[in-house]
């Protein structure tokens, strides 16, 4: 858990270096924690069956927001993929479990997320689902590794060997996700 908020703090550090570009925002207020306690308490009120995305934290950093999430897959769940059509980025770190992760490619039976679903209006912006992906890259990813996402790039999980759970940083440029 140690590496996770290394890693938090790490980005969060990273978005605030150099001069300010906007001297209207105040880049000395205090800074969010998101702490082990609550990523715990969150995988622990997860679901079992089903594939879980919540939010812990949404915060606006002056100027974009930053959305905290963690995601728990159990191995049984059927896992389409997914194209987020929007410049919302996702950086996964994972906290448990191991599986193989397809990026790039080619979107199977493309279909948009309605607009007023969860995934567009909390989780990540206008989205299409897809059954699978033909190409990509495919790589196995375990506990302890991190993957960053571009926008606007398909990925699924094309094998899991276990339930996984995952923690997902969510930078919004576009002010999409919800202040929490």
């Amino acid at each position: 858990m140690a590496t996770v908020l290394s890693l938090l703090a790490f980005l969060l550090a990273f978005a605030q270096t150099g001069p300010n570009p906007n001297p209207a925002i105040d880049l000395t207020r205090p800074a969010t924690d998101v702490l082990a306690s609550a990523i715990a308490a969150t995988l622990k009120n997860a679901p079992p069956t089903s594939v879980s995305d919540q939010a812990i934290r949404v915060v606006d950093m002056g100027g974009y927001n930053v959305g905290i999430y963690v995601v728990n897959r159990p191995k049984t769940t059927v896992q389409g993929a997914i194209l987020h059509d929007n410049r919302i980025s996702e950086i996964y770190y994972m906290l448990e479990g191991a599986g193989t992760l397809v990026t790039g490619g080619k979107l199977v039976d493309p279909e948009r997320a309605p607009a007023d679903s969860r995934v567009v209006t909390e989780i990540n912006g206008p989205s299409i689902f897809g059954s699978r992906i033909e190409g990509g890259t495919s790589r196995r990813i375990a506990k302890g590794d991190v993957v960053l996402i571009p926008g606007g790039t398909p990925h699924w999980w094309s094998e899991m060997e276990a339930d996984i759970a995952y923690l997902v940083v969510r930078p919004d440029p576009d002010d999409l996700l919800k202040n929490k």
